[in-house]
């Protein structure tokens, strides 16, 4: 269990896609009214814990009073609202970074390393041909100004900034093949393969340092702030360690099946502001 088994107050730790974000990929004006009420006015300690970087989740945060941390980049990093800079980054090592293209490299794939670049800002590298997908994913966000690419850069193994991530888009089965061969010949990496939720047969690859993931963020962050009890929300095959891990786990109604089936309680589903709804009524209650 994430709990330290202490009386404290709880933390409320949510996804974002599928999850808390709606069909839009957007909060909810209701939803950030909610957040705000349960922040502000209810005390509540609520956080997102999420795949995405922070040059996506502070966009869509910042209608939100957020005080605590967000848990970014599969956690990987913990990414600070109040100062808008990064704390608590979990790097890999150069040797795992070379290993791990190398495998990329005898697959005949081009991944993208994600490296931090100073307090906020967050260097994407990568070499090689550029699928349709992968494409659209960089013209959705090379705009950002929390991100920079770096495209066809052949020294893009090489830096002195801290890399954070290791990131591949393909179809899902060519991942899982990849995902395989990393967990057996680059033990010192944490390797994360899903579906894409709106399309099984697209998938996403993350390859972080060992022992990195959103559960393990959690179970810092909840020491950090001395929490007694940790409530997450997910809808994804990403979010079950983290599921397992918490006190207590709800899944939204429109989560894979498999999630479902380790949650604690199933409620709405993400286009019903159903996660900030079910926080706020909790805490009304318990005051």
């Amino acid at each position: 269990m994430i709990s330290n088994e202490q009386c404290g107050p709880t933390l409320y730790v949510s996804d974002l896609d599928g999850t808390l974000l709606g069909e839009d990929s957007q909060l909810s004006a209701v939803t950030v009214a909610t957040l705000n009420h349960i922040i502000g006015e209810l005390g509540g300690l609520f956080t997102v814990a999420t795949a995405r970087t922070p040059a996506t989740v502070v966009p869509l945060m910042q209608q939100v009073h957020a005080r605590l941390p967000f848990i970014v980049i599969g956690g990987s990093a913990m990414w600070n609202p109040v100062s808008m800079s990064y704390e608590h980054t979990r790097g890999i090592d150069d040797m795992t970074v070379n290993a791990v293209a190398d495998v990329f490299d005898r697959r005949g794939a081009h991944p993208f390393i994600y490296r931090r670049h100073g307090k906020n800002l967050l260097h994407t590298h990568h070499y090689g041909p550029l699928s349709p997908q992968e494409e659209r994913f960089i013209a959705e966000r090379h705009h950002l100004p929390l991100k920079q690419f770096f495209l066809d850069d052949r020294d893009f193994r090489h830096s002195d900034d801290e890399a954070l991530l290791i990131f591949s888009m393909n179809k899902y089965a060519v991942l899982k093949s990849i995902a395989d061969d990393l967990r057996t010949s680059v033990p010192t990496c944490s390797v994360m393969v899903y579906h894409d939720i709106f399309d099984e047969s697209e998938g996403y690859l993350e390859i972080f340092s060992a022992g990195t993931s959103k559960a393990a963020a959690i179970r810092d962050l909840a020491r950090q702030l001395g929490a007694g009890r940790v409530v997450v929300f997910g809808d994804n095959r990403n979010d079950i360690a983290m599921m397992q891990a918490a006190d207590f786990s709800v899944a939204v109604d429109n989560a894979f099946t498999e999630v479902k089936s380790v949650a604690s309680k199933i409620i709405g589903p993400n286009t019903a502001d159903s996660v900030a709804r079910w926080i706020e009524t909790e805490l009304l209650h318990v005051t």
